[in-house]
């Protein structure tokens, strides 16, 4: 019986990623802290801030994978309308969290008070819990699989970590890396033919140009590093037998 391998999906969400005004990078961490909670992110999709896109990306990533992460679109103006979408996109009404109600209270007492725009930062779609956010006080949420965060990367790093240990997962995805001074169109023959002769590893490759010369490195991914490591043998030496030279960690 094959091991259950854990999904998740990724909507970004903000005029501003799509107009690159601001450079996403909260889809690195985000991969990257789910490896290391054993689920494998599966697809990111960016979307506008435009309730029936939010809404589309987020039903079809939430009934895909075990679970749907957001980002952005949290924040207190009024084109911050991710919790909206979401409730839309759940059936559910949007109602303000006595608790972070609370949280915000405290944290603008001595900046101002707790304005109107400030207080949207307390709305939530019915039903959801918080996620705790030690950096802004703003809260990120949690209803069902799908789990808001913010879209300041600081910021959703302090929400990730609140969340480390929290989501049920499989075992992490360990990786490998060679590199070679190849042309990635010349082996993808043997690419595919060493990835298929060991079940359960997935070779990624990553071709570049550099110093007048074209090269590639290859991760080597698997739940267990035994699997990693005898297929990196394997693609050392198939690559080898053509002639090229390896580099062990990669170009």
């Amino acid at each position: 019986m094959s091991e259950r391998i854990w999904t998740a999906g990724l909507v970004v969400i903000g005029d501003e990623i799509l107009s690159g005004r601001t450079q996403d990078k909260n889809v690195a961490q985000i991969a990257l802290w789910l490896n290391v909670q054993g689920i494998r992110l599966s697809e990111v999709r960016v979307v506008p801030d435009v309730q029936e896109r939010i809404v589309a990306a987020v039903n079809a990533i939430r009934t895909s994978y075990d679970y749907c992460f957001t980002t952005g679109g949290i924040g207190p103006t009024h084109d911050d309308i991710t919790v909206d979408a979401i409730a839309a996109a759940l059936g559910v009404p949007v109602v303000v969290h006595p608790q972070a109600r609370a949280v915000l209270e405290k944290h603008y007492e001595t900046r101002g008070g707790l304005t109107d725009a400030r207080l949207r930062m307390a709305r939530v779609p019915e039903g959801a819990d918080l996620i705790v956010n030690r950096m802004s006080g703003a809260p990120g949420i949690r209803i069902g699989n799908i789990l808001i965060l913010a879209g300041v990367p600081s910021i959703t790093a302090g929400m990730l970590d609140a969340l480390t240990g929290t989501l049920e997962g499989g075992k992490p995805v360990v990786s490998g890396t060679i590199g070679c001074w190849v042309a990635e169109s010349e082996i993808a023959d043997l690419l595919r033919e060493t990835e298929k002769a060991h079940e359960g590893v997935a070779i990624g490759s990553y071709p570049f140009f550099r110093e007048g010369r074209t090269g590639a490195n290859f991760v080597v991914r698997a739940t267990d590093p035994a699997l990693v490591q005898a297929c990196i043998d394997d693609l050392t030496r198939r690559l080898e037998e053509s002639g090229r030279a390896v580099m062990s960690g990669g170009i």
